[in-house]
């Protein structure tokens, strides 16, 4: 699905990422954890071509990334959920969600919302809401879904449990892993919450200062407790 080969990143004269090597299988959940400024961001942007200057090897089931743009990164299948969640506020819910069309790949049919509202039964109740309406938490399920109405083969959420109550934030991420399995597709979660990113992934890299300090299975970290104390503790 992705790999990621010797990246490297950079906004003008600072380095952010170094050398990183990561791979994301096919319907797997990885997540990469670190602490707020450990490069987490940059690197779902590079993945993007939304920000930072990156050097190395990223390719989607073994299409190269490096000479396309943003959109057509899209249309391959990798799907964004920023951190800052992007509600359109004078849009009701429902137009958020088919605003994801768009960005479908070419062929690909589009997902109905009221489908995506059996997958997340909190959805329906808000669709004719306007953004403005919304709690943070609700901001958060409708950036979700949204993105999944993207049809993505890869999503990634950048910091999605920032600014939810712990069990708003468990209760979405009990719904994301339910979605990715009925969808089929793969997740890349950047997070500091250790119990978020457990709830909807089985493999972990830790970020640290731009480079990756650790990789295993949930039980390979836990078998680690140090990691938490020096590389997440606030």
């Amino acid at each position: 699905m992705l790999e990621i080969r010797h990246l490297n990143a950079r906004y003008g004269d600072s380095r952010v990422l170094f050398d990183l090597n990561l791979r994301v299988p096919k319907g797997a959940g990885v997540a990469l954890l670190g602490r707020n400024g450990a490069g987490k961001s940059t690197l779902m942007k590079a993945l993007l071509d939304a920000g930072p200057a990156s050097e190395g090897e990223m390719a989607l089931d073994g299409r190269a990334l490096a000479g396309l743009g943003t959109e057509q990164r899209a249309r391959l299948g990798l799907t964004l959920v920023p951190e800052d969640r992007r509600i359109f506020s004078n849009l009701t819910v429902r137009q958020n969600l088919e605003l994801a069309h768009h960005a479908l790949p070419r062929g690909r049919a589009p997902t109905p919302v009221d489908e995506m509202g059996r997958l997340f039964p909190l959805l329906p109740p808000l669709l004719d809401r306007l953004g403005y309406q919304l709690s943070g938490g609700q901001q958060q399920l409708v950036a979700v879904v949204r993105g999944l109405m993207a049809g993505p083969a890869l999503l990634l959420l950048d910091e999605p449990a920032e600014g939810l109550a712990p069990k708003l934030a468990m209760d979405l991420a009990h719904e994301v892993r339910r979605a990715r399995e009925t969808l089929g597709l793969s997740l890349l979660v950047a997070e500091q919450n250790v119990a978020y990113a457990r709830q909807c992934t089985e493999y972990v890299y830790l970020l640290d200062s731009g480079r990756l300090v650790f990789e295993g299975d949930w039980a390979a970290f836990d078998a680690q407790p140090d990691l938490k104390t020096r590389y997440l503790a606030v």
